[in-house]
């Protein structure tokens, strides 16, 4: 099982996610969120949506792959905190696409559309995809915390990464999660290539796994 293209890949996805959502959050720090026009028509806050767009790329499968590194033994909670980290980012990603690529050309086209009041279908749908990327990775956090899937403290870190996540799409709001999962990513790397040079001719990440050093 840790032997899964996706396992392997999980790690320089995680890292590449954070690195990616830390430095959108951080092109994106310098805009007022609440000057529609002037922000999403600018091409840094526009690059910054881009980049942002392909963090969420890379945490979405860093999230699949996660689950091969031992999620199974949390039991339900473990699928369950996989599962939500994937639909919470699946859900937060389709409102960052919305604000990368739609919200640039209500700029241009219907300026007046962004500073009206949402409707109650756009309300619900903006915050079900809050709630569920805040909700996914704290489970997903604490479902690897006590199953002790990776590092304590970067589980404890994922939780407090994804409830503060809840604003994710106003920096600097996303970069704790992204710290958290760089770190994880980092970690992930490592123990791949310890486990390698450990056992160089059989097959590495089950005897890593049975060591202990993975769970």
């Amino acid at each position: 099982m840790f032997n899964s293209p996706l396992t392997r890949l999980a790690g320089p996805m995680a890292l590449a996610a954070g690195i990616l959502i830390v430095a959108a959050q951080l092109l994106m720090l310098p805009f007022d969120p609440k000057d529609h026009v002037a922000t999403s028509t600018d091409p840094q806050f526009q690059i910054a949506g881009g980049i942002y767009m392909l963090g969420f790329v890379a945490l979405m499968i860093a999230a699949v792959g996660a689950y091969g590194w031992g999620f199974h033994k949390a039991g339900k909670l473990g699928l369950v905190g996989v599962l939500g980290a994937i639909v919470g980012t699946m859900m937060l990603g389709g409102d960052l696409w919305f604000e990368t690529f739609a919200v640039p050309w209500l700029a241009d086209e219907a300026p007046a559309a962004l500073d009206t009041d949402p409707t109650m279908v756009l309300a619900i749908g903006a915050i079900a995809s809050y709630l569920s990327f805040a909700i996914g990775w704290a489970l997903f956090g604490i479902a690897s915390y006590r199953a002790r899937v990776f590092p304590r403290t970067i589980s404890a870190a994922i939780v407090v990464g994804g409830l503060i996540g809840f604003s994710a799409l106003l920096a600097p709001m996303g970069v704790p999660i992204g710290l958290a999962v760089a770190s994880l990513g980092i970690w992930m790397i490592r123990s791949l290539s310890g486990a390698r040079k450990a056992s160089p001719a059989s097959r590495p990440l089950d005897r890593y796994a049975d060591s202990g050093a993975i769970a």
